[in-house]
């Protein structure tokens, strides 16, 4: 037997959706598309309530997003985050999104990071981590983010990355809210 193929592609909704012409000047306009992302995630049914993003963290301009899409794709690993790390990482053509000659990136999600998108956005070399909800609004649904500790938080901006936390926070938080509701599959 072949081994099998992967393909990650976001759900056909998102390119319509995104206006990927306008710049986000404020970590909040920023925040707000991604809870947009994940309301519409949500309400379409086409994977989990997690939405991501990464921006050019001066200008604004928008580079990639990624939703959560680890149950319709059969893939653990297809958390929002690091579907927008790999999104941004194949538009820009580059393994590290802190290379030499591009402007610095921010990753701005709609949760605090898990265990596993915490160690994607150490590596994918963003200097800057937004997150709206918290650890445990993911944990109080039953998801399981892992060991994450404040020390994870400490060593990221040891290593230059900075962490902004619980912007839009209710907005973010109120994903989880709608998912449980429509009966979406917690993993």
């Amino acid at each position: 037997m072949p081994s099998p193929r992967v393909l990650i592609e976001l759900p056909a909704w998102v390119d319509p959706f995104v206006d990927w012409r306008r710049r986000y000047a404020e970590v909040e306009e920023r925040m707000d598309l991604v809870v947009a992302l994940g309301e519409e995630q949500v309400r379409r049914g086409t994977g989990g309530p997690f939405a991501a993003a990464v921006f050019e963290r001066d200008t604004g301009a928008l580079v990639a997003v990624g939703v959560n899409l680890a149950v319709p794709r059969h893939n653990s690993a297809l958390h929002a985050e690091v579907v927008a790390l790999m999104m941004a990482e194949a538009r820009l053509q580059t393994h590290s999104l802190g290379a030499e000659g591009i402007p610095p990136h921010e990753l701005v999600s709609s949760c605090e990071p898990c265990a596993m998108c915490l160690g994607a956005t150490l590596w994918s070399g963003v200097r800057r981590l937004v997150a709206g909800a918290t650890k445990a609004d993911a944990e109080s649904i039953g998801y399981d983010e892992g060991p994450v500790f404040p020390e994870s938080y400490a060593y990221l901006e040891r290593k230059g990355v900075e962490v902004v936390r619980g912007v839009r926070r209710e907005a973010a938080r109120a994903l989880f809210v709608a998912y449980k509701a429509a009966g979406g599959e917690v993993y």
